[in-house]
């Protein structure tokens, strides 16, 4: 993904633009074309029963699946504004330490109609799916609707 090249400087631009980023204490692991993995610690994203606020893995997961599709297109050379419409979690297992989300990309066939479908019409929705971990082993499924308009 081009325009911005490392992963400390993928997390500097989530941390500027999307500033919750740095309270969660959101850390970029991987932003390719093959997937976004970011982490965030338990302790800033804690509840009262000592594990993971559930509005604290459901952003992480939300922010994986935007991250890619936001880079993503811009490596397609497209400038778009990206928005979540709708999305749902599945919660499997209660998380009581540091976490991951996980979001792979899009198979050649729904990418491209995604693209074909926003270059004809400025604009274009696509699901995304992400999971999160903990110690390797996902606790969470994710489910987003994601929504990209072309910048004028």
């Amino acid at each position: 993904m081009s325009e911005v090249r490392t992963v400390a400087e993928i997390e500097a631009y989530l941390h500027r633009h999307i500033p919750i980023t740095r309270g969660m204490g959101v850390h970029v692991v991987e932003c390719s074309p093959k997937g976004v993995t970011l982490t965030a610690p338990l302790a800033p994203n804690v509840n009262h029963r000592s594990t993971v606020f559930g509005g604290s893995a459901s952003a992480l997961a939300i922010l994986s699946a935007w991250c890619w599709l936001h880079f993503a297109l811009r490596e397609a050379g497209l400038k778009c504004q990206v928005v979540i419409q709708r999305s749902t979690v599945d919660y499997l297992v209660p998380i009581d330490g540091d976490f991951s989300a996980h979001c792979d990309a899009l198979t050649t066939a729904p990418w491209e109609k995604f693209l074909r479908t926003l270059r004809r019409h400025g604009k274009a929705r696509i699901e995304l799916t992400a999971r999160l971990h903990l110690h390797g082993k996902a606790v969470s499924k994710f489910h987003g609707d994601y929504v990209a308009v072309i910048s004028k």
